[in-house]
């Protein structure tokens, strides 16, 4: 596996920037240094940075800088639902540049999770952690999904003669939000180029019981993975309330076993792209090297036959 930089923070003194907000020229020499230093082998790109550009040429040069600090673009963050009526044209859109960006870019996956924003912020359902969750698998119908695998195939067709991948994230508040809805979807998309991105700690935080193991997930869907999106966290349950919340930690120290997870993934004979998707407060860089070394040396281990 390649490691990739899904970075959720991004401050390198004297720059801090919002993480969501990120423009190109945040990605300074330093930065990029610092990610290669740390064990990173590419990153991953969010859209905003990229259509901010304003150019295929500018996108093509930030491309070739990412290339010549030893850490190219390896996936783009798109996203956004492709069946709520509201922002679906956007979204469409928008997933459509992304694959014609990611070849100039230089980027083989684009990767997407399809959640639509919060209809009513701060009541139930909204965000993680909840009893129930907007727009779930739990709720939908087959129509649901056959609709998004028309959409999903034709970008899948479109990003094929280009040589990138459609990757869909499991997420909450999304249809595709645990093993079996992302069973569904790749047997309905039916093409070579799609597949999960099982991001585990998604699963966990979805509600505040998670609906299924983080072990069998990915047990389950690692044959069908084309991206992998790694964090972890430690859940605080409030039983009277329904409700739970989530503290972000390195991959090596919460409650999601990355060994058993790593191990499923390298028996599925999976050879792409380890994302850690790093700490969203704090010493991003003591925290996200500690993911990638605790990560490195559990494949070593797999590879010595000590599991």
């Amino acid at each position: 596996m390649k490691f990739c930089y899904a970075n959720r923070r991004h401050a390198l003194y004297p720059d801090s920037q919002p993480n969501w907000d990120v423009k190109a020229e945040d990605y300074t020499d330093k930065f990029l240094s610092k990610a290669q230093d740390i064990g990173m082998d590419g990153m991953e790109i969010g859209f905003q940075a990229l259509e901010a550009l304003g150019s295929e040429q500018k996108v093509k040069d930030f491309g070739k800088r990412l290339a010549d600090h030893g850490v190219p673009a390896m996936a783009i963050r798109s996203g956004g639902s492709l069946t709520a009526a509201a922002g679906y044209q956007d979204n469409r859109d928008r997933l459509h540049r992304m694959v014609d960006t990611a070849q100039t870019v230089g980027a083989d996956i684009v990767n997407g999770a399809l959640s639509a924003p919060t209809r009513y912020p701060g009541k139930p359902g909204s965000g993680s952690g909840w009893y129930k969750s907007q727009d779930s698998s739990r709720d939908a119908m087959i129509y649901d999904y056959e609709r998004l695998a028309q959409e999903l195939q034709e970008a899948s067709d479109t990003a094929s003669d280009k040589g990138v991948t459609i990757s869909v994230e499991v997420h909450q508040n999304s249809l595709v939000d645990n093993s079996w809805s992302a069973h569904l979807i790749n047997d309905l998309v039916d093409r070579d180029n799609f597949g999960i991105n099982p991001d585990l700690g998604n699963v966990f935080w979805t509600y505040d019981e998670p609906e299924e193991t983080t072990d069998a997930h990915i047990k389950s869907v690692a044959p069908i993975s084309v991206y992998w999106h790694c964090k972890n966290l430690f859940r605080v349950n409030h039983p009277e309330n329904e409700r739970s919340v989530f503290l972000r930690v390195p991959i090596s120290d919460g409650e999601i076993d990355y060994r058993y997870a790593i191990t499923a993934m390298s028996e599925a004979g999976y050879n792409g792209y380890m994302a850690i998707e790093g700490a969203v407060t704090g010493d991003q860089w003591l925290a996200d090297g500690k993911s990638v070394e605790y990560a490195k040396a559990v494949l070593a281990d797999i590879d010595a036959g000590r599991g």
